[in-house]
């Protein structure tokens, strides 16, 4: 992947409240749009491998996705609550305390894993009775949280302020794929590049649901307990192979290996839209914060 003074880190972030969260290698910038003026806002953030020796080997593969899932989580809501502040102008302190981003990711990751994991698992163990081998179950299983997957990207699609915020998020692709191409960060080379991007958290997602049916299916079948205990004990084997063969695709993207994320690309159509001028201005703006801070 072509890096511009970056070593090895991969730059990411998100789309937020009228506005874009990127993240650096060693902080995290917000932008959003108040009226005319963008608003930025940045600050130091340090990985939680890199917080002490101890803990460097949360780095090793195949551990570093989980890692990652999480912190994006937490980030994602920071983000989101900062945003919603910065667009109406709160004053600082106003927003989530460290308390309420814990409890707010805890309540969505048991509603992730309710929708997403136990009920398919329940389906799919209950399909016994049709005389499925263990094979045909976790199909049944996988098809089914693609499906939920699916029908919950159409059905926030609906709605305006999320389709507006799909914009930014195409925006955040766009500038970032101008980064990694080498081009000069103005709006003009941003709108060229392409909306979608191999390290979207939407094609990752769809790597893991792939994934899951292959390695719920060797783990053999059993009563319902075994299922729901293995699908839950398993989810950080499966986010760490899943992250890995994201990010060796993103590493090998002008190879076969691209090949690999290639449903992952076409499902960023549900989940990005075309920015206008505006909002490339704003993922820029949060973008050159964190960058120009790592140099």
């Amino acid at each position: 992947m072509p890096e511009r003074a970056a070593g090895s880190f991969q730059y990411g972030g998100q789309a937020v409240i009228e506005g874009v969260m990127m993240r650096g290698p060693s902080s995290v910038a917000v932008a959003v749009r108040s009226g005319d003026e963008i608003i930025v806002d940045r600050e130091e953030y340090t990985s939680w491998a890199d917080t002490s020796p101890w803990l460097r080997f949360l780095k090793w593969p195949l551990v570093r996705g989980t890692v990652v899932l999480f912190e994006s989580m937490v980030m994602g809501v920071r983000a989101l609550n900062q945003s919603a502040s910065l667009a109406v102008g709160e004053e600082e302190g106003e927003g989530l305390s460290g308390w309420d981003v814990f409890l707010a990711v805890t309540l969505a990751l048991v509603v992730g894993v309710a929708l997403f994991i136990l009920f398919p698992a329940w389906l799919g163990h209950m399909t016994r009775i049709w005389g499925l081998n263990i094979l045909g179950q976790s199909i049944v299983e996988g098809v089914t949280r693609l499906a939920i997957f699916l029908g919950y990207l159409l059905g926030i699609g609906c709605f305006k302020d999320i389709r507006r915020v799909f914009q930014y998020h195409g925006a955040e692709h766009k500038v970032i794929n101008t980064f990694e191409d080498g081009a000069d960060l103005t709006v003009t080379e941003a709108a060229k590049r392409s909306r979608m991007h191999p390290s979207c958290g939407t094609s990752f997602l769809l790597v893991v649901l792939v994934i899951s049916i292959v390695i719920f299916a060797l783990v053999g079948n059993g009563p319902w307990w075994y299922r729901f205990g293995s699908r839950i004990v398993l989810l950080p084997v499966i986010a760490g192979l899943g992250y890995e063969v994201i990010r060796y695709a993103r590493l090998h993207r002008h190879s076969l290996c691209s090949l690999l994320i290639v449903p992952g690309l076409w499902l960023q159509n549900l989940t990005t839209g075309e920015p206008d001028a505006g909002m490339l201005e704003v993922a820029i703006s949060a973008f050159r914060s964190v960058w120009v801070h790592s140099q």
